[in-house]
């Protein structure tokens, strides 16, 4: 059973978004998914019911059929969007580790299951950021990385767009310079390694792996190197603006950021300075002024589809070592992967939200409304500042100026 809210006609007047919520009736899952805001350069967002019937896009070929191992073990499928993204987050194990988690394994081979048109990796797909990691110990790292990973997403033809994590070549910096050079030259050599070059269809490949464009099916994605909460070098934040406003870019259908750090905290044992973007707010002012859909980060380890001003915030959760909780509510530690659907004609997007250990489905509406950490507040991504109780408005005021809280 699918219900919908109805779909309001004037776009100056309405709420930015509505729930479309799949009922679990023949799972048992709960399935609840939300329905994105339609993106628009001008007006309000105007919040538009994502299509019932799966539309595949014209521009991307429909994969060959593959064992349909969803089906076979009771996992749900939602109805396909003219895009598929799969976004799977911090999968690394201890410092050092060479394998992967059972459940990582066993995630990694259910992706092709979803046909998605694309796989997102937003970051920490090996476990460094360890200065007595040996250079071999690096290499071997990554070797294990393209067994487990890379090599079972290339055999299955599954394009892989990445952002680096402060765990694969941080950037952060001591009295002597970048405290990790060695790791980011080596995660350089990995991915410039033509046997290992994502197939993606590059639209500018600037500092890569650190800094690219690339499109895919009508979307443009930006890369930055999200590896650190230092300040973004003034030279690659002009790349970003330029690429942002370039052409390409705006003749997309749908413009995505992804990287590591996200621009606000939302997880216990984050919640401070150097675990988020430096300068969020003029960050955030900068996509939104380039029309950016939707900014994809990790880092956190909790997932929380959020929202401030006009961007979305996909926060994806771990799904290797270490989930965290989120500063609000009381749901436990969760390894989540999440499955984004695209409706192009209205810029929609609807995110299918897996526990990676059980392979439920999140029900989004038992996640807090709004997260309020110590460099602003997300709102749940259904949700508009008017919309939240006398009490929650509180909880953020209490910490911020009510002009930031509604910002």
């Amino acid at each position: 059973m699918v219900e919908l809210i109805p779909r309001c006609t004037n776009p100056m007047s309405l709420k930015r978004r509505h729930f479309l919520r799949l009922a679990g009736a023949t799972t048992g899952f709960g399935l609840a998914a939300c329905v994105q805001r339609l993106a628009t350069s001008e007006t309000t967002p105007t919040p538009v019911a994502a299509a019932s019937t799966p539309v595949v896009s014209p521009s991307i070929a429909t994969p060959s059929p593959v064992n349909d191992q969803l089906r076979a073990q009771g996992i749900p499928n939602p109805p396909r969007g003219d895009v598929r993204l799969v976004v799977i987050s911090d999968i690394n194990g201890p410092y050092g580790s060479t394998t992967y988690g059972a459940q990582v394994s066993r995630a990694i081979a259910l992706i092709p299951s979803w046909q998605p048109d694309l796989v997102i990796a937003s970051g920490d797909m090996v476990a460094g950021q360890d200065r007595n990691l040996t250079r071999a110990r690096i290499q071997e790292m990554w070797a294990g990385f393209d067994r487990a990973i890379a090599a079972p997403l290339r055999q299955a033809n599954l394009p892989l767009g990445f952002t680096l994590g402060n765990h694969d070549a941080s950037r952060a910096v001591g009295v002597n310079g970048l405290i990790y050079r060695q790791e980011r030259e080596l995660a350089a050599a990995y991915w410039n390694n033509p046997a290992h070059t994502p197939d993606v269809e590059f639209v500018d490949r600037y500092k890569f792996p650190f800094y690219y464009t690339f499109q895919r099916a009508g979307v443009f994605f930006l890369i930055w190197d999200a590896t650190s909460g230092l300040p973004m070098p003034a030279e690659d934040l002009a790349w970003v603006e330029r690429s942002l406003a370039s052409p390409t870019a705006q003749a997309a259908q749908l413009r995505i950021v992804v990287g590591h750090l996200p621009l606000y905290a939302i997880a216990q044992e984050r919640d401070k300075v150097g675990e988020v973007l430096d300068n969020a707010d003029e960050l955030r002012s900068l996509l939104e002024r380039h029309n950016v859909h939707t900014y994809i980060s990790g880092h956190h380890h909790a997932f929380y589809p959020g929202h401030r001003g006009r961007l979305e915030l996909l926060h994806a959760g771990a799904m290797g070592d270490g989930p965290r909780l989120l500063l609000t509510g009381n749901l436990p530690r969760i390894k989540t992967l999440t499955v984004v659907d695209i409706t192009l004609e209205t810029a929609t997007t609807v995110y299918t939200t897996y526990d990676v250990e059980t392979m439920r489905v999140l029900d989004q509406n038992q996640l807090p409304r709004l997260v309020v950490g110590h460099n602003g507040v997300v709102l749940r991504r259904d949700l508009e500042w008017n919309e939240l109780t006398p009490q929650e408005q509180a909880s953020c005021i209490q910490r911020h100026s009510a002009a930031i809280c509604q910002a």
